[in-house]
């Protein structure tokens, strides 16, 4: 499955929109889309996973590589309406207690 990801300014901060699968093979479109998210100066970023059905290891590196670029520069990164595999494997991995996960989606959040 194609992997789309949009990306849009929303006051204070940017909101990274991903639909589909992140693996393997689409995770180097997300990481590009990130980096450049990431480029500005000190990012608050949204991934609105909402729209993940999908997400293996390499999704998680790639998510968490743009963790720690944004929190070098002084930014954040944060997890918008994770689905339940999503959530599982941030569960399982531990990883749940690194990112910050909103409940629901960057659109409901209002964030």
């Amino acid at each position: 499955m194609e992997l789309k990801v949009t990306t849009r300014s929303q006051g204070d901060h940017t909101v990274v929109s991903v639909l589909g699968e992140i693996d393997l093979y689409t995770a180097p479109r997300l990481q590009s889309e990130l980096m450049s998210a990431l480029s500005g100066s000190p990012a608050r970023l949204i991934v609105d996973m909402s729209g993940v059905e999908f997400c293996d290891s390499t999704g998680i590196n790639v998510l968490l590589a743009a963790h720690r670029q944004a929190r070098e520069r002084g930014g954040e990164l944060q997890l918008a309406g994770p689905g339940s595999a999503t959530r599982k494997v941030l569960q399982v991995t531990g990883l749940e207690s690194v990112f910050t996960v909103l409940d629901r989606p960057a659109e409901v959040t209002g964030q």
